[in-house]
């Protein structure tokens, strides 16, 4: 009688297992989040990590707190996000720049986007702007790249700086289009617009969100943007690929990821959970009268994303020359 006794027992705490830690996993979190923004507040990147943390609060009632860390081009916050502890309650927003160009750009970085992150989900996704002054003769892309093979090495283009998604997606292009221009890096769209409005620059790439209160002015025309598809936002500028280089895409991404070694259950209800919010038709519109879009998806794609991006933009970054120590 002893034995089937202690086995009944025995068997009795082995299902009792599985429940337990199905509530364990149901009650998480816990206690806050911290949410790294690795840019100042104020920027695009705060601005759509508040909106994410804003909503998963609205909805779940979780505690998430921003902890912006900017610098160095987004890499002291990455640096910041791989160090933390993999227990679930750090998060931090990615972007192209410091997840795909950035392991290419800079000689050295302290941290891996692949080896010390586990990616949780897409965010967002917003076209680069290929803008001219309202007073420009060119009112196509044709027109552009008709100009720029009349005059090799002559027009010359402006980005937000070296090395950023803009630059580079102006850079991929001229190699796309068989170009040769001048690039011309500001520090931000505050100091490119003037010389944009003025014609002292032929052309200009920024985000699309950036140049959108411009373009409402009149003051500058966007002849194409750099998703694969137009976007709400300005339904009548046509895209690069449908402007004569079909499947030529360049975008500013964004995406949330957690530190390697974060438990698969906790990686699987954060990306369920900012899935839902991304679902949500205010998030949506807010989204879309940016420029951007909200995008959907699990750590698996994420994750492939991460390493085509990576892979295309160290060709470009290579094919330029472009090199920041």
């Amino acid at each position: 009688m002893t034995r089937p006794y202690t086995r009944a027992v025995a068997a009795a705490l082995i299902a009792a297992i599985p429940a337990g830690a199905a509530h364990a996993q149901s009650a998480y979190p816990t206690k806050p989040i911290r949410f790294i923004v690795p840019f100042p507040p104020g920027g695009g990147t705060d601005i759509l990590s508040r909106l994410v943390a804003n909503k998963l609060t609205e909805t779940l009632g979780w505690q998430i707190v921003i902890d912006n860390r900017g610098g160095a081009g987004g890499n002291i916050g990455l640096d910041a996000a791989a160090k933390a502890a993999p227990d679930g309650y750090t998060m931090v927003m990615g972007q192209t720049s410091n997840l795909a160009i950035n392991p290419a750009l800079y000689s050295r970085l302290p941290y891996d986007p692949v080896r010390d992150f586990t990616p949780v989900s897409l965010v967002a996704s917003s076209p680069i702007a290929i803008t001219v002054s309202g007073k420009s003769p060119h009112k196509s892309l044709g027109d552009l790249v008709a100009a720029a093979k009349t005059r090799p090495g002559e027009l010359t283009f402006g980005s937000p700086g070296n090395g950023t998604v803009a630059h580079l997606s102006g850079e991929l292009f001229q190699r796309t289009a068989g170009l040769r221009y001048i690039h011309v890096p500001y520090k931000g769209a505050a100091q490119a617009m003037p010389d944009l409005i003025g014609g002292r620059i032929d052309f200009y790439t920024s985000s699309l969100e950036s140049a959108m209160p411009q373009m409402k002015a009149g003051t500058i025309r966007t002849v194409a943007i750099t998703s694969l598809a137009r976007v709400p936002a300005v339904p009548d500028v046509p895209t690069v690929s449908e402007s004569g280089y079909k499947g030529f895409e360049a975008t500013t991404w964004f995406g949330v990821l957690v530190p390697k070694g974060t438990p698969e259950a906790m990686v699987n209800r954060l990306s369920t959970e900012i899935v839902k919010v991304l679902a949500a038709p205010d998030v949506r519109t807010r989204m879309q009268e940016n420029g951007g879009a909200t995008v959907k998806t699990g750590p698996a794609e994420f994750n492939t994303l991460l390493k085509s991006e990576m892979a295309k933009w160290s060709r470009v970054v290579k094919a330029s020359g472009i090199k920041v120590e």
